[in-house]
């Protein structure tokens, strides 16, 4: 087992608030794999979410990951790591390759404007983490459609949350066809208001439908792995309620539970688990 270092809890701490401080509540051996694998997604991540981009420093992340799983050891903690628990928990390679081809497709394509085009993003970038989870948890295989289900509602989400930061990187992640709105800047949607209040709305029943039928999967877990899984969902089922109540929220903050709340939420599901 590859030793994961600061270098990893650092990366995903400063990621990840809410997933990371769920995941506190996992065995020692099992939160050692979490920080492994988001340390390698965070990264891969980080490189297209900056701004200007960093086309180079991801082509190069891509490139040295490949000669890793070939057995050329890169010499990075975040890479080396991930490949490490990718071998040993016998991780698909077709859902790494889809993982980084998400995130390849941020350095060029700026609008998903169907739920089909949302959905073909997040599969990459959200269903393929469940499954990696999944494997790490070593769950059987009828677990891992709730797996997907629940990446697909966390990321879906976080698109939601993110509304005035993905505009200032030019993104549409929502399908705003289904709406008469033509962009989700704040000036549209204010001037659309009730049209904005009711897409919102929309997608966050949609993602509501999708958190439930994650959780019919939760019958799956071990308890000691669900605890932390149940928390994070519960964070982010709060996240969506708060934007529900003010869809309008999303332009003045990013919607997050406090470490506060969320290790209250961890306390109560070792009580009721």
């Amino acid at each position: 087992m590859y030793a994961v270092g600061s270098v990893h809890y650092e990366t995903f701490r400063n990621g990840s608030k809410t997933y990371f401080n769920s995941s506190r509540f996992f065995p020692e051996d099992v939160r050692q794999d979490v920080f492994a694998l988001y340390g390698f997604v965070r990264t891969a991540d980080d490189f297209v979410d900056r701004i200007p981009q960093d086309r180079d420093g991801f082509t190069r992340f891509v490139s040295r990951y490949r000669a890793a799983l070939d057995g050329h050891r890169s010499g990075d903690p975040i890479i080396d790591g991930f490949v490490e628990l990718a071998h040993r928990k016998q991780f698909d390679p077709a859902w790494t390759d889809a993982f980084l081809q998400s995130m390849a497709s941020d350095l060029d394509v700026s609008r998903h404007e169907t739920i089909e085009e949302s959905l073909a993003y997040i599969y990459g970038s959200a269903e393929v983490i469940g499954l990696f989870m999944a494997r790490i948890m070593d769950l059987e295989p009828e677990a891992e459609h709730a797996a997907c289900m629940l990446g697909r509602a966390m990321q879906f989400i976080n698109f939601i949350r993110d509304i005035a930061e993905d505009n200032r990187y030019g993104r549409v992640y929502l399908p705003i066809s289904e709406s008469t709105l033509t962009s989700l800047s704040e000036a549209e949607a204010r001037e659309k208001n009730a049209d904005f209040v009711a897409f919102i709305h929309a997608q966050i029943q949609r993602f509501m439908l999708w958190q439930e039928e994650a959780e019919s999967g939760y019958r799956f877990i071990p308890r000691k792995y669900r605890i932390p899984i149940k928390t994070a969902g519960d964070m982010y089922k709060w996240t969506g309620q708060q934007i529900a109540a003010d869809p309008f929220i999303v332009y003045n903050r990013k919607v997050k539970p406090h470490r506060a709340r969320i290790v209250f939420s961890g306390m109560f599901n070792i009580i009721r688990c």
